[in-house]
């Protein structure tokens, strides 16, 4: 059986490009609904390690979570590069690039 942080980089590591997913949702699928912070903490030790793509995890409202402006910029543009568009007020429209691999199995 998968632990939490195993599942979790699984779901991240399959995030597509130009799409993304908050870290509630990947907590969620990861077993722990409760979990979000568990998210972060697994981006923030293992990205690097796992070649995870980190710029593509967002809070709930569809914004950067990163407050320091140089990652914020990093994470922006990452996004950006791969067809992610922001609004004027720095969110994303979920509606729109948001993943939902349960949906889309």
């Amino acid at each position: 059986m998968e632990t939490f942080t195993e599942k979790a980089v699984i779901i991240i590591k399959n995030i597509p490009k130009g799409r993304v997913m908050t870290y509630g949702q990947i907590a969620k699928l990861a077993g722990s609904s409760r979990g979000a912070r568990q998210v972060v903490r697994i981006l923030h030790s293992m990205s690097k390690k796992h070649r995870l793509p980190w710029h593509r995890v967002v809070n709930s409202k569809g914004e950067i979570g990163l407050k320091d402006d140089e990652h914020y910029s990093i994470q922006r543009l990452s996004l950006e590069s791969e067809g992610v568009e922001f609004f004027n007020n720095g969110r994303i429209d979920l509606s729109k690039f948001q993943f939902s691999p349960e949906l889309e199995e």
